[in-house]
């Protein structure tokens, strides 16, 4: 037998009630919450059809959480950029990303309270800077990772990088040579791509 946890069954019925099976008691978003943050893990389902429906009541826990005074989390322009994001080419690669960011962010989080706490005990400069400077060198290493899962997927923005890194330096001759090289190395790469090809 498996020693992990079942989700909690969540029912949500057509009068917007939600109801805990686990302890057979109507629960609110905010309970909801709660048990997010207890680590309780549960899944919601429509009482009628039988739909799972986690992610718009999670997503409905957020938006109302974001609404509260002094409590938001998500700045502005992350959610345009966000929103920018659907329908876009790089709309799969989004989830995994901010999965795997929210993973280092949470593996993270004891060493940047520590960090916080220290700086709240003594001189606030020093500490708060080492702080924000880990944090920031943690997303760089994000940003550098993404970038390279992105060339992976999209050979063209590797060329595209690598153009603008020639135009800042070199002559224009080593520039349309270099442009040439790596142009050559992604045909031939196509080539081993194409069908036929074994």
């Amino acid at each position: 037998m498996s020693s992990e946890k079942k989700p909690i069954p969540i029912k949500k019925y057509a009068n917007r009630r939600l109801y805990n099976t686990g302890t057979s008691a109507y629960v609110t978003l905010e309970d909801l919450a709660e048990m997010v943050k207890r680590g309780e893990d549960f899944e919601v389902f429509d009482a009628k059809t039988g739909e799972d429906i986690t992610r718009s009541v999670l997503t409905q826990i957020i938006f109302e959480q974001e609404g509260k005074g002094g409590q938001a989390l998500m700045p502005v322009t992350f959610l345009r950029q966000l929103i920018r994001f659907y329908g876009d080419s790089m709309q799969q690669l989004v989830p995994s990303y901010l999965e795997f960011t929210i993973d280092r962010l949470t593996s993270e989080q004891q060493k940047f309270r520590e960090q916080f706490t220290n700086a709240l005990g003594g001189p606030l400069a020093e500490p708060t800077r080492q702080m924000f400077q880990s944090l920031d060198d943690q997303t760089r290493k994000n940003m550098a990772m993404f970038r390279q899962a992105l060339n992976m997927f999209n050979p063209f923005v590797a060329v595209a990088g690598a153009e603008s890194a020639a135009r800042s330096e070199g002559s224009n001759e080593d520039k349309i040579d270099d442009l040439r090289r790596q142009l050559g190395a992604l045909q031939k790469r196509l080539d081993d791509l194409a069908p036929g090809k074994e």
